[in-house]
């Protein structure tokens, strides 16, 4: 890689599914420094000739194998299919030689495992109210992207990434599957190992659940800010997801957090709400209504449609296109009332 401050990709070789990185013989893209690496490769924040920043991924294909190659190929695809505003944004890719490169949105706040590391060690917490934020967030990205047969397969916290304003964005779809049809199981056993869920410790076929599962992991993360499980090898840390006690949330957190915490965290996969489900519970719905609020305070004109009376409500004249469909009706949850491996103890805030 070049210098800080030098062209990173000058020119662009013939590929069909990727679009030039060089416009008009002069690079589009400068790097500023390298921001993380792994084994696909580096993160990179670069610069356009407009001086806009963004994150270029690259990843050497000559380096991986027949499987990691469709891997990142693979996250090419789902990225430029997924357009939210909580899903971090795909704005193109090509090839340098051996090298896949693609460009999304730079989210100015880090991650949220980062977050939580600083929150730890300043020996704080984190407030209930941002956690149901970022979470509410997160959950509106997971439904828009089951919602298109997208399974994340890696959902964590490294992979939430928040913006300058605050806003939490899931990215790194880089071992996301697209199942064919909604009742579709992928037999695959990949991820981060704290945020496996118990089917997938169990090398059971596994769907949308366990995404479910991961989410239910971040949340505990953001309260305790430390992961439910954690053990020195895998052997003992798959027996503690499968088998082990199930912790709690710190008993500061209210009630309905509680509850969604060990809801999400059923070992018995069919009994954990399903994305949509986890939108209908009255403490996300109320989130989403504050969320509402703001954005229309923020700029009324901004990509917004009329309410129709059945989704008025007091106050209300129009809303955010992403946000219409989970405003409307507003039904309880499903699971909200279903039983709990978790009953919280008394005199939790």
């Amino acid at each position: 890689m070049s210098s800080e401050g030098s062209p990173v990709f000058t020119q662009s070789v013939s590929q069909p599914e990727y679009s030039s990185g060089a416009k008009d013989g002069r690079p589009q893209y400068s790097k500023i420094r390298e921001i993380g690496s792994g084994s696909f490769g580096k993160a990179i924040l670069v610069h356009n000739v407009e001086g806009k920043q963004f994150v270029m991924k690259a990843i050497d294909i000559s380096r991986l194998d027949s499987r990691e190659c469709r891997d990142a190929v693979n996250e090419v695809k789902v990225l430029a299919s997924m357009k939210h505003p909580y899903v971090i944004a795909y704005r193109e890719s090509f090839m340098e030689g051996n090298t896949i490169c693609i460009i999304m949105d730079y989210a100015e706040g880090g991650d949220l495992h980062a977050r939580i590391a600083k929150v730890k060690k300043a020996g704080q917490s984190l407030n209930e109210s941002q956690i149901i934020r970022w979470f509410t967030q997160a959950a509106l990205a997971m439904k828009y992207m089951h919602e298109r047969h997208v399974l994340h397969r890696d959902l964590k916290s490294q992979n939430i990434f928040l913006s300058s304003g605050g806003r939490a964005r899931i990215g790194d779809f880089g071992i996301s599957k697209v199942l064919d049809n909604t009742s579709a199981f992928a037999k695959t056993t990949i991820g981060t190992p704290y945020y496996m869920s118990p089917e997938i410790c169990q090398e059971r076929p596994y769907s949308w659940s366990s995404d479910v599962w991961a989410m239910g992991v971040i949340l505990f993360e953001m309260c305790a800010l430390r992961v439910p499980f954690d053990a020195p090898s895998i052997r003992v840390l798959v027996n503690k997801i499968v088998y082990g006690p199930m912790p709690v949330i710190p008993t500061w957190y209210s009630s309905d957090v509680q509850r969604l915490s060990a809801d999400l965290l059923l070992r018995e996969e069919k009994r954990r709400p399903s994305a949509y489900d986890i939108l209908r519970y009255p403490m996300i719905q109320a989130e989403i209504r504050g969320m509402l609020m703001e954005e229309q305070a923020k700029n009324r004109e901004n990509d917004v449609v009329p309410l129709t009376p059945q989704e008025t409500y007091p106050g209300q004249l129009r809303t955010p296109r992403f946000l219409m469909p989970e405003v409307a009706r507003l039904p309880l949850a499903k699971h909200h009332d279903a039983p709990s491996e978790y009953v919280p103890e008394q005199g939790g805030a």
